[in-house]
Parts: structure tokens; sequence; C-alpha cells
């Protein structure tokens, strides 16, 4: 991209930056947990409308997500931006202290509310510039719920909804800005409910079976199977029905969710099997019946070199995010409620050297800057897997907040944010100019999507049967 065809996308941006940066607040201050966010899909559908998209709502039978399309002919870039929110995170916005708002808890720690922003907001601008300079193209922006679990990209994907995407871009609040690694872990939710038969603990406990006990001894059972697994898998469970509160009563049912972490999706199939294995063994010593229910699953992400590279050349033309003293300042607080290790823990898993005295991150991180792996999992990477894909990180919070935390929230409305927003806009928009500029540039990127699939082909993690598990409307309920 020529540095007048930079300057000229980035004056788009900055053309609408104030309507979404609105935008942004608004989503923040209606958190919504996944498959619930009636109000975020609704404020980014309007928002759609006003830009002139043509509109689709509840794609993939997921009435919390939306699709907005303009321009038309190829090549077709998407933009994919999040909204959802999570429980328990619920904060004032600018104080550096824990202070939960009234309500149900929800809080964007994670910053979606300037994810799904950010990304409408590059799709604006980049529909616009072809508009102005009257260039084929069509502009795509995929609204997507329940990032947070629920796996919602991979359903949309599994239903066809990314066939004829040619390039998708995207981006996460972070706290250094960099080209995201590409890393992440293939990951299934999985529920296993135990059936038993109840019976009166001290009078006749050799009438029942505990489904109680059942869980108990899987949970034993997965914790020995941890030392025979991959380093980089992770398994994890949480207690969804514990039979119940009369300890007199033997329990009948009982049911625990696991999340089943591997570094692809061919390993992650395989130690699913494992955990479903000792399930039923836990099921075979007690006397009691297991149900297997798949919710949810997503593949690890597939790297594609050509556009991050592209990506790269963005972030260095544009520089850092330019902060100022005041969101350095408001920083710093947040970081006076941090403990050193999490500090740490930025530069570490980024590969970077520590920057004392630097609360918002001033730098942005040479490509290729590999850390110590430090893994979650992400619906983006079902996106990777079926259309060549990058994804910035951009820095919006303080250095060593953790995700997921009070401390995100509680700057998911600062400056600083904003001025991450806009900068992860330009850098996104930037990088859609540039595949639409140079036709060679996006055969490479598909090239090296095509290599990667050669080597290991794509099968959805989300088995045909299994649904989206939609949540009814607040007012429904």
């Amino acid at each position: 991209m020529t540095q007048s065809n930079a300057e000229r996308i980035w004056n788009l941006v900055d053309a609408r930056r104030a309507d979404y940066e609105a935008l942004s607040d608004r989503i923040w201050g209606m958190p919504e947990i996944a498959y619930t966010e009636y109000r975020s899909s609704a404020e980014h559908a309007a928002m759609l409308r006003e830009e002139g998209y043509k509109v689709t709502e509840g794609p993939a039978g997921i009435p919390t997500a939306v699709i907005g399309e303009a321009g038309s002919g190829g090549p077709v870039i998407a933009f994919l931006g999040e909204y959802d929110a999570l429980p328990g995170l619920s904060q004032e916005a600018g104080i550096a202290e824990p202070k939960p708002l009234d309500g149900n808890g929800y809080g964007h720690g994670c910053g979606h509310n300037m994810l799904g922003s950010a990304a409408l907001l590059a799709a604006t601008a980049f529909k616009n510039y072809l508009a102005e300079n009257k260039l084929p193209g069509t502009v795509r922006y995929y609204g997507c719920p329940a990032e947070e679990g629920g796996a919602a990209k991979a359903f949309m994907v599994r239903d066809g909804l990314f066939d004829d995407v040619d390039a998708a871009i995207t981006w996460h609040p972070a706290s250094l800005t960099r080209v995201d690694d590409a890393k992440s872990l293939a990951n299934t939710r999985i529920d296993f409910t135990f059936k038993g038969r109840a019976s009166h603990a001290a009078a006749a406990p050799h009438l029942g079976r505990s489904a109680l006990d059942a869980v108990e001894l899987m949970n034993v059972g997965v914790n020995y199977l941890r030392e025979h697994v991959p380093a980089d898998s992770r398994i994890h469970y949480a207690m969804i029905d514990g039979g119940g509160i009369a300890p007199n009563v033997v329990q009948a049912r009982a049911k625990v969710r696991y999340a089943v972490r591997s570094r692809d999706i061919h390993g992650m199939k395989a130690l699913n099997a494992r955990v479903i294995d000792v399930a039923r063994g836990a099921a075979m010593m007690t006397g009691t019946e297991v149900e297997v229910t798949i919710l949810s699953a997503v593949s690890n992400l597939l790297a594609n070199t050509p556009m991050e590279e592209t990506m790269q050349a963005n972030l260095e033309r544009l520089g850092p995010v330019p902060f100022d003293a005041d969101d350095r300042a408001f920083a710093a607080r947040i970081q006076a409620t941090l403990s050193q290790e999490d500090i740490a823990n930025d530069y570490l898993s980024n590969g970077v050297d520590e920057r004392p005295e630097t609360p918002l991150c001033d730098f942005i991180v040479p490509f290729g800057s590999v850390g110590e792996p430090m893994i979650g999992s992400t619906d983006v990477g079902d996106v990777s897997w079926a259309v060549p894909t990058v994804q910035a990180r951009v820095a919006t919070h303080a250095i060593g907040s953790p995700g997921h935390s009070w401390q995100i929230t509680a700057q998911g409305k600062a400056p600083a944010a904003k001025k991450g927003l806009v900068y992860a806009a330009k850098a996104m928009a930037g990088t859609a100019v540039d595949l639409l500029g140079d036709p060679a540039l996006l055969a490479r990127a598909k090239a090296d999507h095509q290599a990667r699939l050669a080597r290991k082909p794509y099968a959805s993690p989300i088995p045909a049967d299994v649904k989206p598990p939609i949540q009814p409307r607040p007012h429904d309920d």
C-alpha cells in the first residue's frame, strides 16, 4: 500500500471514529454473555443499516449473529467482530479498584465491546474506500456472538457462511501490540451426565447407585490422565449439578462439564476419546449410566504468513498506539493493583524484554517474536481453517492486566481503549487495502492456506447433530 493509500484509508477511519467509539461504550454498558447478546447484536445491526449495508440477521440459526455486506464483485474481504461479555466481571469504569455495578454481574472483561466496534469501523472505512474509488470488491462484516465458550464462528463455518470469502481479518484487545502468532488450543466443551439410583443413604445404602460418586471418580481418573497427555494439552472441569443438597440421599443424577484442549483439532479429538473412556469407566465402577453431550468445539488457529507480514507492515507504518500522559497515568494506577508477576507474564508470553516504567505499550512487538506458550482458545480458529485469516493484537489496556479480569472491564471505556480501537481499525482496513490492491499478495495468501490444509485437512470439530445452544431473550424467560 502506498503512503497516499494508507493515509486515505486512515482518514476514512478517523472520519467515523466518534460513532464507533460511542458504539463500543454502548456495548460496554449492556454486557451480555454467550448467546444472549440480543441488544448488542441489535446495536451492530442498526449501525450496519445506518451505513448502508445489506443486513442478514440470525445466520446459521443463531439469533444474536448478524452479517452486513456491501460492494460487489471480488475479492470478498471479511471483518470479524465480537460483542459477548463474561459473568462475574461487572466493574465500574475508569477507576483502579474493584467495584462491581448493580445488576447481573456481567462485564466486558475481555474487551469485546471494542473488538466488534473496531472491526465494524474497519469494514466501513474499507466499504467507503471501495465506493470512493469505484473499485470492485465486497466487504462483509460478521457479527459473531458467543466467542467465550460458545463457538459461534465454528457453527457459522460449519454452515458454509465463509465458503465464498477470500480473506478474513480481525483483532483482539491486548496489552502489547503485535500480529497474533496464530497459536491457540483446539477446545471441546463436553457435559457428562451420570444417572444412578436414589436411596436412603443410611438405611439402604446398598440399594443406591451414586451419580455423584461417578462424577468424583471421573475427576480423579482425569487427574491421573493429565500425567499422560502432551504437555500443551489442558483439561478443566466445573460441577454443574452435584445431585442435590441432602447428604442422606444417594444422588441419582449429577453432571460435570469438561473443557478439553489440545494443540490441534486432531490431537483434541484423540484426547476427547480418552476423557470419554474415563467417564465410562467411572460409570462402570459405580453401576451408573453416563450420557455424553458435546456442547461446542473450536479448532486451533491456522497461520498465514503472507497476511501476517502484510499486517505487520501496517502496524509498523502506523507506529505505536498514540497514548498520552493521562492514559499512562491511569494505566499506572491499574498496574498498582497487579503483581510484578502479572506484568512480567505479558512480556514473557510475547518474547520481548521487560520495559520498566512502561505502563502502556509504546512499541510494536517484532514480527516472529516467540514467547513462552501461554495459550487459550478462540473460535477464530475455525475461520482460519476455512479461509486465509490474520489477527492483530492491539494495546488497549495496562501491561499486565490479566485477561478476564475486573481491571480490563475498568479500562474498557477509557481514552486509551478508544485510541487502541481506532488504531486496530486502521491496521485492519490498511491490510484489506493491501489485499485488494495486490492480487499477487492475495494469491500467495491463498496458496499458503492451501499448503497448510494439504498437510492436515479440516473437518469441523462440532458433530453434525449438535446445534448452537441458543438462549432465549431475557423477556422470554
